[in-house]
């Protein structure tokens, strides 16, 4: 495995690659890797002949600056584990190659999509999320890209972003990757207290109530399920979370669902001391599925 960190030295390895007929797939991560992570990169060595993991810790999508200052950077670990896994090359730029004005200055947004949930709580993160994958894909030049399912809005700004920009690169998602007790794998994890990780996986269980609960409900649109949500916002408070929504959305675009609408998502946001945990559930009425 190669650890790449100049950019000409990457672009020069991509295009031997391409010349000789390889299949790139790339993941791209911001380090501190876990296996969820690792999911990723099973996935991208399925579908590629060569895979590209890059690590950058990202300032543009950070909305307060103690998170960057507290984000755990293992870029050792995180090597060992991807030579394990049988990554091809790691990409991991300084953020002065990768912004060398020193500022955000040219961005990429991607509108409607992004203003919502996330959009709403963390004003200009994906906008900073949007800009770095589309500088990652230009360096990368990638056939293949493959997102985790748990961050479910930014897999659909990133999708949207590939469509709108007419960009040529298959985007795959890999489904949440969960502990025993179902508690998805984040790097945020790393914030919680040992009582508050035995708390952490009721965030889970709600969903799921939510889940059934939508499911006997049927397709009768937002308003219908307003009354399921505000029951188990008040599930998540009585079990010691601050939570900042859970809401039932179309797993297209994320508006509300409209009477008739079958495919939906579940998404809650939630502060558990000083982690904030997200996570999410996909429902499909007419199979009565939860994914």
């Amino acid at each position: 495995m190669q650890l790449i960190k100049q950019i000409p030295s990457l672009q020069t390895q991509v295009k031997a690659w391409h010349l000789a007929g390889e299949t790139v797939a790339f993941v791209p991560t911001m380090g501190n890797l876990h296996s969820g992570h690792f999911a990723l990169i099973e996935r991208a060595r399925q579908t590629g002949t060569k895979v590209i993991a890059s690590i950058f810790v990202n300032p543009a999508q950070f909305d307060r600056a103690e998170d960057l200052a507290n984000y755990p950077v293992t870029l050792d670990a995180d090597c060992a584990a991807l030579a394990q896994l049988g990554t091809d090359v790691v990409f991991a730029p300084s953020a002065q190659a990768m912004y060398p004005s020193g500022a955000l200055r040219t961005k990429v947004e991607v509108p409607g999509i992004s203003d919502v949930l996330e959009g709403e709580k963390r004003s200009g993160h994906f906008i900073g999320v949007a800009t770095v994958v589309n500088k990652l894909f230009n360096l990368v030049q990638p056939d293949i890209a493959v997102f985790g399912a748990k961050d479910f809005q930014q897999l659909l700004v990133i999708r949207q972003m590939v469509n709108d920009l007419n960009m040529n690169i298959s985007i795959e998602a890999v489904t949440a990757v969960r502990d025993e007790d179902g508690l998805a794998k984040s790097s945020r994890n790393g914030y919680l207290s040992a009582t508050e990780r035995k708390i952490a996986p009721v965030l889970h269980q709600i969903l799921q109530q939510t889940a059934q609960r939508v499911i006997a409900l049927g397709a009768q649109g937002a308003t219908a399920y307003q009354a399921v949500q505000q029951e188990m916002l008040g599930k998540l408070a009585q079990a010691g979370f601050t939570a900042e929504y859970l809401e039932v959305r179309r797993n297209t675009d994320l508006q509300p669902p409209q009477v008739g609408d079958e495919e939906l998502v579940l998404l809650v946001s939630a502060w558990l001391g000083k982690a904030r945990l997200i996570d999410n559930l996909q429902v499909l009425l007419r199979e009565g599925e939860i994914i």
